[in-house]
């Protein structure tokens, strides 16, 4: 009889679920798991830092909608991770970090590295626990997977003994977990979608509005049903975090810079699996006498910080595709006069940042960066997003078109998630552009993950917009406590030779005109590419993230 290593049952496990990608940092902990996903053939991308690994896992999972994996050695290995693993919870990411821990052998014994990791994860976790059976790994691996994608989904723990991933087990009497998770998205009841069709019917200010929980539908074609759905019906859209791109670019009922306006006059908002967080103004900016239809797979965002009155419990894409069906009694023939009123309130709003979006001032004007950048990237590119201000700023100008094309911190607000997102990006499609937006002051957490892309040959163009500080704070700073705003600042420091010391290109940027010219030159180089623009400071306070 056949005997395989505990890593590579492991490994088969992961390919089981459909992982074909695996961010990790070498450690004495896990080499049994790390050779047994190169055995199995495992795509297997070394970091420099375990938070990169774990954030690498969530831009996976985002981008693909599978299980992302990340694979850390034990203690201090494990708790670089809990950031980005926090930052996947926040996302509702369906992420899987294995973690090595101290063998059995040497438990309570002072082992190296010897910690109980499981508690660390209960509050950021969906479930965490210790594999303690190398027979049983499939099993563990299954049930992981299965909390991991639970409701909206979230990330998840699993400890593995040195020991134990390191036995030899018999290969025939491994049980291999078949179907072992809701693969039927769950809609609505026809009474309710009754209800909801009624008011849809009778409103006169509708406004459908995407979310978090609708990037994680589990339900097929579901883009083809927003489509089809909001063009039917003819309101005014709008698209915040992880469901940027479920429309694309430039579609007719698509808006992006009067979002506030629409939710104060709405008569009745679909909410579809929307977070009433501080993105939102925690559903306070909504018309107070507005109806919310609140439709989420998770129960408890229903009625979160604003009433529901009609909350849901269902998959957002497949109650999205039961009205389509439905079209014939809300579809209408011609833009309403509320929609017409919008669409006019979104070209106003347009025109004002263009006139900005031209200036010629030195230093370099945020809005004039903002737009050479997503001119640049266009709409076939993925662009990881990290940062405060420049975030906020830079995303109503980038020409998001599918989901996933944004990546951008998310509700946890993490920097450093740039080269990591990049990283899982270019992994996943080697053939797509991909680009990283950049604050000065985000660069400097995971900014030696350059390495990472140097060596595994994973170009990418990334942008910093460099003014020297860390603006989003500092702007509270000078209002509330300016005898210390001194703190709030970093200087300019020339990070593209950073980047050009490890291998890659660097290039510095002082004039407006120089932008797109030094953009297109990073991008001819066919290496990792890093251009550090002097921008001016943005002399306002903003909730960053908040579109």
């Amino acid at each position: 009889m056949a005997k395989i290593s505990g890593g590579q049952v492991i490994a088969r496990a992961l390919k089981a679920q459909g992982v074909d990608t695996v961010f990790t940092l070498t450690g004495g902990h896990i080499l049994a798991i790390m050779d047994g996903c190169v055995a199995e053939g495992i795509n297997v991308v070394d970091v420099r830092h375990e938070q990169a690994a774990a954030h690498a896992a969530d831009a996976y999972a985002r981008l693909t909608g599978r299980l992302g994996v990340a694979l850390v050695t034990a203690g201090p290995g494990v708790t670089d991770a809990v950031t980005g693993v926090a930052n996947a919870f926040f996302a509702n990411s369906p992420v899987l970090l294995i973690g090595g821990r101290h063998p059995t052998t040497e438990d309570l014994k002072g082992g190296l590295q010897e910690m109980d990791h499981p508690k660390l994860f209960h509050s950021i976790t969906r479930w965490s626990g210790t594999a303690w059976n190398a027979g049983r790994y499939p099993e563990y691996i299954a049930m992981a997977t299965r909390h991991a994608f639970t409701n909206r989904g979230g990330p998840v723990f699993l400890d593995t003994p040195w020991d134990i991933s390191g036995t030899m087990v018999e290969e025939n009497a491994i049980v291999w977990p078949e179907d072992a998770r809701a693969n039927r998205p769950a809609g609505v009841s026809e009474e309710t979608l009754g209800e909801i069709v009624d008011l849809l019917r009778d409103a006169t200010k509708p406004v459908i509005f995407g979310g978090t929980g609708l990037r994680w539908t589990q339900q097929p074609g579901f883009i083809e049903s927003l489509d089809e759905f909001v063009i039917g019906y003819r309101a005014p859209t709008y698209l915040n975090s992880l469901a940027r791109g479920s429309l694309p670019f430039g579609h007719p009922y698509l808006g992006n810079r009067a979002r506030g306006d629409a939710l104060r006059g709405a008569d009745i908002i679909l909410a579809l699996g929307v977070d009433w967080d501080f993105r939102t103004g925690f559903g306070k900016k909504i018309n107070p006498g507005a109806t919310v239809i609140q439709i989420d797979a998770d129960p408890s965002k229903i009625g979160w910080n604003r009433d529901a009155n009609i909350g849901v419990v269902a998959d957002p894409g497949t109650v999205v595709a039961q009205l389509c069906r439905r079209l014939g009694d809300i579809g209408r023939m011609e833009d309403p006069e509320w929609t017409v009123e919008i669409r006019a309130a979104e070209r106003a709003k347009q025109e004002a940042a263009d006139e900005v979006s031209v200036s010629e001032a030195d230093p370099i004007h945020p809005e004039r960066f903002a737009r050479e950048v997503g001119d640049f990237f266009g709409d076939d590119t993925i662009v990881a997003a990290d940062g405060g201000d420049i975030v906020s700023t830079t995303a109503k100008w980038l020409q998001t078109s599918r989901p996933g094309a944004l990546l951008d911190p998310g509700p946890f607000g993490c920097l450093g998630v740039g080269a990591p997102f990049a990283l899982a990006a270019k992994s996943v499609e080697p053939d797509t552009r991909v680009g990283i937006v950049y604050g000065d002051g985000s660069f400097g957490f995971n900014g030696m993950e350059y390495d990472t892309l140097i060596r595994h040959n994973l170009p990418v163009v990334g942008v910093i917009g460099n003014d020297g500080a860390w603006n989003n704070i500092k702007a509270i700073h000078r209002m509330a406590h300016p005898d210390s705003v001194f703190l709030s600042e970093i200087g300019f420091r020339p990070y593209e030779k950073i980047v050009e010391g490890l291998g890659g290109y660097g290039e510095l940027v002082e004039k407006p005109s120089e932008i797109r010219p030094a953009l297109e030159r990073a991008q001819d180089a066919g290496v990792p590419a890093l251009v550090n623009i002097k921008i001016a400071e943005q002399l306002r306070i903003s909730s960053a993230y908040g579109q």
